[in-house]
């Protein structure tokens, strides 16, 4: 579907503006507070998790080769257009030794990119560390941490207002990792490089080892919040193999608390981050650089009338990568190009994009939701350049805090600004990838223990 996409933006910002101006809006929460640092009532062990049911269906339109695209696809197998699956499965321990250290770990069990890479599933420890908090001002943090990035980055699970993450957000900063030094050098292609399956190591969930520096400050109604990593840019399933590079992630936001506390507290939120690594890749460094910014609004959740407004930009340069547009080698498919993942690591590959949504509580429970997003891929490589719209609507029903019951519907275009930059023989499959791309339908139940 072709979206009117100036139009859309304006009148998305628009309702944004409107909703900042009204009394009531959802609501947000300090996240380097809740996810790193227990409560100081906290007992020296609690343990709680929860899990993610969720189905997933698209049309499973195939092109003029008679296969179905990855983006018609449902992960992390994809093996068909529809699916049930676990997406995640949490169980969390945490506690405090005393009043300056605390501690949290979790282990995911649920089936997607981190625990499934491609080689098999296999559950794993996501989040592992300590946080001592000893020193005035500041709060150390060490082990498997989140490096400090987008807003979606940072959450909890309990405030994910979609059932899917924002393009940008899922291409560009859920990064991929791929083997640093294979047997066998990579194919250079276009600018980038062709990855087998056999080179791809999965993904972290926004997370590295490494070790961290925070804390936060409240002035009456105001609370500034710093959050600085150092870490290694590494897969979790990887750890300590050669040619690990490193990461420097920081991210700085300011808030004004209207009320509450905890994830539900109501505030509005300015935040900018940055992050920087260098990774290897096919045996030699490169530069990688992401960042951003964003706002938040948000008040008076689980009321009727309660509303909430986000919107973040964010760009990357060097290490931009592409997933294969066809999951399996099929007789129709003799390209590496349509099989295997490609990626761009030099430091003048860029890609950007945003998002905008909002959402308001029609009674207590029942939540409608609105967002647009946009990702702008290798805009400077005009035969691999992309861009990637989505508009979706959504419905939550609360059957309690931290449970509830997600239904999405996405509507996802996709564009090739450039055409006639392909080689002649591969723009009649690249039309008809941009043409197949279908919109896709999620149900989602969240339950917690």
């Amino acid at each position: 579907m072709r979206l009117a996409k100036y139009g859309f933006t304006v009148s998305m910002l628009g309702l944004g503006l409107g909703l900042i101006g009204s009394p009531a809006i959802s609501s947000a929460a300090n996240w380097v507070k809740l996810q790193d640092v227990s409560p100081a009532s906290a007992p020296a062990v609690h343990i709680s998790g929860f899990i993610e049911p969720i189905y997933s269906s698209t049309s499973g339109t195939a092109t003029i080769n008679g296969a179905t695209p990855n983006e018609n696809l449902i992960g992390p197998g994809l093996n068909s257009s529809s699916d049930f699956n676990i997406l995640r499965a949490r169980l969390i321990v945490r506690g405090y030794i005393n009043r300056y250290f605390s501690y949290f770990f979790a282990g995911e069990f649920g089936n997607n990119s981190f625990s499934n890479p491609g080689t098999g599933y296999a559950p794993r420890l996501q989040d592992g560390h300590v946080t001592l908090s000893y020193l005035p001002g500041v709060r150390v943090t060490a082990g498997i941490i989140r490096a400090p990035g987008p807003e979606n980055a940072m959450q909890g699970y309990m405030a994910y207002d979609f059932t899917a993450f924002p393009a940008v957000i899922q291409q560009l900063m859920f990064q991929t990792f791929y083997n640093p030094r294979p047997t066998k050098g990579y194919v250079a292609s276009a600018g980038g490089y062709l990855v087998p399956a056999s080179g791809v190591q999965g993904t972290n969930a926004f997370r590295y080892t490494g070790i961290a520096a925070e804390d936060w400050f409240r002035n009456g109604p105001w609370e500034f919040t710093y959050d600085t990593m150092l870490g290694s840019f590494a897969p979790l399933t990887a750890i300590g193999q050669p040619g690990d590079g490193p990461i420097f992630a920081a991210r700085l936001q300011e808030s004004y608390i209207f009320g509450g506390h905890g994830p539900y507290r109501s505030d509005l939120t300015g935040f900018v981050w940055a992050q920087y690594a260098h990774p290897q890749f096919d045996d030699r460094f490169y530069a990688l650089s992401r960042q951003g910014l964003g706002v938040t609004y948000m008040q008076n959740e689980f009321h009727t009338g309660g509303r909430w407004f986000k919107a973040e930009y964010m760009q990357g340069s060097g290490m931009i990568d592409t997933s294969p547009a066809f999951g399996i080698q099929l007789a129709t498919i003799r390209s590496p190009t349509l099989t295997q993942a490609q990626v761009y690591p030099g430091v003048g590959n860029r890609a950007y994009g945003y998002y905008v949504g909002g959402g308001v509580f029609v009674t207590p429970k029942l939540e409608l939701d609105l967002r647009y997003d946009y990702y702008n891929r290798l805009p400077n490589n005009h035969a691999q350049n992309r861009v990637f719209h989505t508009v979706t609507a959504g419905i939550q029903y609360h059957l309690a805090p931290l449970d509830k019951i997600m239904v999405d519907y996405a509507i996802r275009s996709l564009d090739v600004p450039y055409p006639t930059a392909a080689p002649p023989a591969s723009r009649p499959i690249v039309a008809s990838i941009s043409r197949s791309i279908d919109n896709q339908i999620t149900a989602e139940l969240v339950l917690s223990f």
